[in-house]
């Protein structure tokens, strides 16, 4: 049995509404508080941060607007906009501008699963944030220090030690302005030089991406195409019978330019059905949702580039359906909710469950590969066939017989291997983005436990493998582009 024994001004110290209860003073909560202050660390608004809330109004999203960032979009250490990210119009954005995020701000999510999440917004667009995020800015503190704190084992604790309700977890200002944080001053800098070439080196990953969705584009002759919705179109019964569908949107000629595209091209086409085996995930019901465990990948979980962690399962469980554990090759893709996210399993993945709104994929033929297919499934080849299909639902639910149905172009082998190569180039950067984070995060873990100068140490010894190596390639790309 662990317990802890505190005074009533102890009490009062550590909680900005009394809060007595056991969880909050958890040993493991207590030894990281004693560890930050016993370092000299002073309490965030010491540094005069300022912490917003933002205000909410009855959304009403547009196609083309203001970026409107919501609790989904902040990942740890990242802003994730590549799953369906919404836009409100000027006139909504000018009622929010106090939600207006500024470059260098830190967004922390509010309320829910992900709570605590937290990332700094390096965007170079105009974002309005929702009620569910809280916008931070960092006052005397280097923002990109204060963001690898809050991601490091020592932050995310103390976050989660503020975390209140138990359906619906929600953190507040007065308790994070209360969070102990260390003040360096080279470590800082050194800090901020690795995050800002990790996101160097994320965007360069997302330039080769879309390079590869160009490459492919440009094969079907579909390089400067846009979705232009058609306001009166006609069709004949027979293409009614054949679809069973009498809803005019699912007719609207933009649909046919992708699917004329695919199917006259010269080296062939097929459905999706005749080039991969599907296999439909499980569902396990919220009540078996654990804090730690075995994952539980959900939709939300899923990108073309990642698979987060956020729901748990036990081991018992697990066992009992470890049947749908993906494998090595496999693809999954996402048919609920947000469907048509694709990501393949390049390596043997850890033990996971996929939920009932993912199926798995593995490919049955030779004539296309599966960094290929991947691809295929992320582009907007696949994603107007899923607006066709699913169009007019309230919940998105693309059908397994939708799926199989889905035409997929098969590009000359060549092309499809310069696709490829671009792919794997696009992941490895991304790969080598994420190490420098992790190794920022472990400097500041190290700071904490020894002291500065060790930690900036391990991060010039560091720094000769992975991230000399990513700068380096970065100043030959550069080099290459001036003098090509």
């Amino acid at each position: 049995m662990q317990y802890s024994i505190v005074d009533y001004q102890s009490i009062v110290d550590a909680s900005h509404s009394l809060r007595f209860d056991a969880e909050f003073f958890r040993p493991d909560y207590l030894q990281v508080q004693r560890r930050l202050e016993d370092i000299g660390s002073r309490r965030l608004r010491d540094f005069q941060v300022n912490i917003r809330h933002p205000k909410e109004i009855k959304r009403n999203y547009v196609d083309n607007g203001v970026l409107f960032l919501r609790a989904q979009n902040v990942r740890p250490l990242s802003i994730d906009l590549t799953s369906n990210p919404v836009y409100i119009s000027e006139e909504d954005a000018e009622r929010l501008k106090e939600n207006t995020i500024q470059y260098k701000d830190i967004l922390i999510t509010r309320s829910g699963a992900n709570a605590g999440q937290c990332a700094i917004y390096l965007e170079d667009r105009h974002a309005i944030s929702s009620s569910h995020t809280f916008i931070l800015k960092s006052g005397n503190l280097n923002p990109f220090f204060l963001t690898i704190f809050f991601n490091s084992r020592y932050g995310k604790t103390l976050i989660e030690r503020g975390k209140y309700g138990s359906s619906q977890p929600e953190i507040a200002p007065p308790f994070l302005y209360q969070i102990p944080v260390p003040n360096w001053g080279d470590l800082q800098t050194e800090i901020e030089k690795f995050y800002l070439r990790s996101k160097e080196l994320t965007e360069l990953s997302k330039t080769r991406y879309a390079e590869a969705q160009a490459l492919l584009l440009g094969e079907l002759g579909l390089t400067d195409w846009q979705s232009k919705y058609t306001l009166a179109f006609t069709t004949d019964y027979v293409s009614m019978q054949r679809a069973e569908r009498i809803d005019a949107d699912y007719f609207q000629p933009k649909y046919d330019d992708i699917i004329s595209a695919i199917k006259s091209y010269p080296g062939g086409w097929d459905t999706l059905g005749n080039l991969a085996s599907l296999k439909k995930c499980v569902e396990v019901g919220s009540k078996e949702y654990l804090e730690t465990g075995i994952p539980f990948v959900r939709v939300s979980n899923l990108s073309p580039y990642e698979i987060t962690q956020e729901k748990y399962i036990s081991e018992e469980l697990y066992t009992e359906i470890m049947e749908h554990q993906p494998k090595q090759g496999d693809i999954l893709l996402s048919k609920d909710a947000t469907p048509g996210i694709a990501y393949y399993l390049r390596e043997v993945p850890e033990k996971m469950i996929p939920a009932g709104g993912i199926l798995r994929l593995k490919s049955k033929t030779d004539k296309i590969g599966n960094e290929y297919l991947t691809l295929v499934l992320n582009s907007i080849l696949t994603q107007e066939q899923i607006n066709r299909d699913v169009g007019g639902s309230v919940i998105f639910h693309w059908r397994p017989d939708q799926v199989v149905g889905t035409v997929i172009p098969i590009l000359h082998q060549e092309m499809q291997a310069e696709i490829e190569k671009k792919v794997i180039e696009s992941f490895n950067l991304r790969k080598r983005a994420k190490d420098l984070l992790e190794h920022a995060k472990r400097a500041v873990e190290i700071a904490i436990e020894q002291n500065e100068h060790t930690a900036i140490d391990w991060l010039e010894s560091v720094s000769e493998t992975s991230y000399s190596k990513a700068h380096n390639y970065l100043d030959t790309r550069l080099l290459v582009r001036e003098t090509g």
